[in-house]
């Protein structure tokens, strides 16, 4: 099985204006910029059946446009258990259940740079997940902590976006 992790594309700064920070979107340029992400990756291979994704409406921005732009178009699904605070082991439990052989999640910083980290079993590797930022990891079986092997891992920046 190979896993995606994602970190969520440029949002708005938190503050006075999102008082609820799971409200806090996504801002156009962002969704230009992550738009560009999808397509670069589309047309080198990148293509999850399922795009699994934090309710935070950031997050759930940085999915929809997955959805819109990949060919063939993945099935999306919301978890909470990868929302900010995101917990890995529910996250594997639900993952571990699918049928799918490409996955992606959709997540929040520090989170995805600390479950890239245990899944590839080296809780002491510190990725830099910038905004938009894609790692895969890959399983022989069904992902679990220390048994994936990372790929690769690019940023936005990496891509020209």
């Amino acid at each position: 099985m190979r896993l995606y992790i994602i970190r969520h594309a440029w949002a708005g700064d938190p503050g006075p204006e999102w008082p609820d920070d799971a409200q806090r979107p996504l801002t156009d340029d962002g969704q230009r910029r992550f738009r560009k992400v999808a397509d670069t990756l589309g047309e080198r291979g990148f293509a999850p059946q399922l795009v699994v994704t934090s309710p935070y409406v950031r997050a759930r921005q940085t999915a929809d446009i997955l959805v819109d732009r990949l060919e063939p178009t993945p099935e999306l699904h919301v978890l909470d258990a990868l929302q900010c605070g995101s917990d890995l082991a529910a996250a594997l439990r639900w993952t571990a259940a699918r049928t799918e052989s490409e996955i992606a999640w959709v997540g929040h910083m520090p989170d995805v740079a600390e479950m890239t980290a245990v899944l590839i079993g080296d809780r002491r590797t510190a990725l830099d997940f910038s905004k938009g930022a894609v790692a895969a990891i890959d399983f022989d079986g069904p992902p679990a902590a220390g048994a994936g092997v990372l790929r690769w891992f690019v940023t936005a920046k990496l891509l020209g976006c």
